[in-house]
């Protein structure tokens, strides 16, 4: 038990103190009898309100002041944004403790009246100061808003201030010259706010009614190190060091020294248009998405994520004669009337929605998906087949299946459902391997339709199988002691299922075939 009583320095907005806050409380649970008092300080990045940092000279916009306050021993730590760091820190801090982060990506909320204005054409004006956004968000934004004739119009105009000003911003009035139609935050600042009782009635009254969207790694990486805490102590202060250790989290503190690497790299500071961002998956590894801009700020391709499997993949050897299942022709489809009815039941009442590829939601009924229907997808492009039809999907799972998407769904900020209560449409086939309650099967694959020879040939030796399904249909052709691979999610799961041996797992078909050499 300690009875010591610590000093923490943090800036005093309204997501500073939330999460301040938030460390305060964990210490104490981790050390009974330890007070955390909390000491606000302002720092030259709060008084800068009327243009962007990246167009200001210098750097530490939100730390100089606080630093300065742990090392003349006005606070004994302190609590910072990890992002807000710079790469130079004084050899007389002392990281001492990086906690488990929040979901490091962005969200973009938009105003009420945005479907309106969609639908009329209207160009959006969409609030951020962050040249990495403004970079990749408006350009993915063109592509999955659910513009009825055209890719929609976004304009990305300078937003900075507090959260909850940024959010007002949504609300004001249509014509005045502080309205906008959408804005873009780390998601992490406002989990935070939604678990500080303070912060829970701001943003009951501000988030709560808004539409919003889950930017997707993989187009809209994050900054590095965006939605981690950085805390930290003086050097020699060795028994508050000691303290912090205790809520020190080594997955997220990997994950941020991978993305500051790559930072420094490019030479550090807020001007950067690049992102960056790890995640660990159980089974699966690091992922490390990516993504760069050109000389002019316009958005380069996505690239692969950058892979570290949790197990290291031995380099193939010998002979390779490769079957790349996600090449291979589509099995003709063809729709399941019940499942269609009771699909159209559903839409009328369900409030989360999992469509896990454009034909589960048969086209017709995409008009009867309620605006207040919360719409999950596995992947991009299955939400901007979608978005294209007029359906509003609220994020993806980066086409690493419903495990790796479950920890955001249950972020209390979103407040979605149980997944069990969810409404999952699918394909007949996939249906059983749902834990979903109310699971639809909308269409089937008509397999015997597809040749054999357009499924592996008889002396294949490494398999990479797009769907559970098509396993099914070719599983016979594959010669025992083939390599079987596939994606992650419910393909992997159908395999193993049947007694697949020889599996691997890849995040993209890409890296499988980099690992082969193809």
């Amino acid at each position: 038990m300690s009875s010591r009583v610590l000093k923490l320095g943090t800036r005093r907005s309204a997501l500073a103190r939330a999460q301040s806050a938030a460390v305060a409380r964990r210490l104490q649970q981790r050390h009974p009898g330890l007070q955390v008092d909390l000491v606000g300080i302002e720092t030259q990045g709060d008084r800068i309100l009327d243009k962007p940092l990246s167009k200001v000279e210098g750097k530490e916009f939100f730390t100089a002041e606080i630093d300065a306050a742990l090392l003349d021993g006005t606070v004994d730590l302190t609590v910072h944004s990890y992002k807000d760091l710079s790469l130079e820190r004084s050899p007389r801090l002392l990281l001492a403790a990086v906690p488990k982060r929040e979901p490091p990506g962005d969200i973009a909320l938009f105003a009420p009246d945005i479907r309106s204005r969609l639908a009329a054409g209207e160009q959006l004006r969409i609030g951020s100061s962050s040249p990495r956004r403004g970079s990749f968000v408006p350009d993915f934004l063109r592509r999955v808003l659910p513009a009825p004739s055209m890719p929609a119009r976004v304009q990305l105009v300078e937003l900075r201030g507090n959260v909850d000003s940024r959010l007002r911003r949504l609300h004001e009035p249509r014509g005045s010259a502080r309205h906008l139609d959408g804005i873009v935050l780390a998601f992490a600042g406002l989990a935070r706010l939604w678990a500080d009782d303070a912060g829970l009635q701001l943003l009951r009254e501000l988030f709560a009614p808004l539409p919003r969207m889950l930017l997707p790694l993989s187009a809209c990486p994050a900054a590095p190190a965006q939605g981690a805490l950085a805390i930290e102590c003086r050097s020699d202060d060795l028994d508050t060091a000691r303290l912090l250790s205790s809520i020190d989290d080594p997955a997220t503190r990997r994950a941020v020294d991978a993305e500051r690497a790559l930072l420094a790299q490019r030479g550090g500071g807020c001007h950067q248009r690049f992102g960056a961002t790890q995640v660990e998956l159980p089974g699966l590894g690091a992922l490390l998405f990516v993504r760069d801009a050109d000389a002019v700020g316009e958005p380069l391709p996505i690239p692969p994520v950058v892979w570290t499997p949790q197990v290291a993949l031995e380099r193939p050897l010998g002979r390779i004669r490769a079957w790349d299942g996600s090449r291979a022709p589509t099995a003709p489809s063809e729709a399941i009337a019940e499942g269609v009815l009771r699909c159209a039941e559903r839409l009328q009442t369900t409030a989360a929605l999992f469509v896990t590829h454009r034909l589960s939601l048969p086209e017709q009924l995409s008009q009867h998906v309620r605006a207040q229907t919360h719409v999950w997808v596995p992947g991009i492009e299955t939400w901007q087949a979608l978005a294209a039809r007029g359906v509003w999907v609220e994020g993806c799972g980066d086409g690493l299946g419903l495990a790796a998407l479950e920890p955001l769904l249950a972020q209390p900020l979103l407040q979605l459902p149980a997944l069990a209560e969810w409404t999952v449409l699918t394909h007949e086939q996939a249906a059983s391997s749902w834990p979903a309650s109310a699971v639809v099967a909308t269409y089937r694959h008509v397999n015997t339709e597809l040749p054999d020879a357009a499924g592996p040939a008889s002396d294949v030796t490494h398999v990479y199988w797009h769907s559970g399904a098509q396993f099914e249909r070719w599983r016979a052709h594959v010669p025992v002691g083939a390599h079987h691979a596939c994606g992650s999610g419910r393909t992997s799961e159908h395999l193993r299922s049947a007694g697949v041996q020889n599996l691997r797992v890849f995040p993209q078909v890409a890296l499988w075939r980099q690992w082969l050499g193809l």
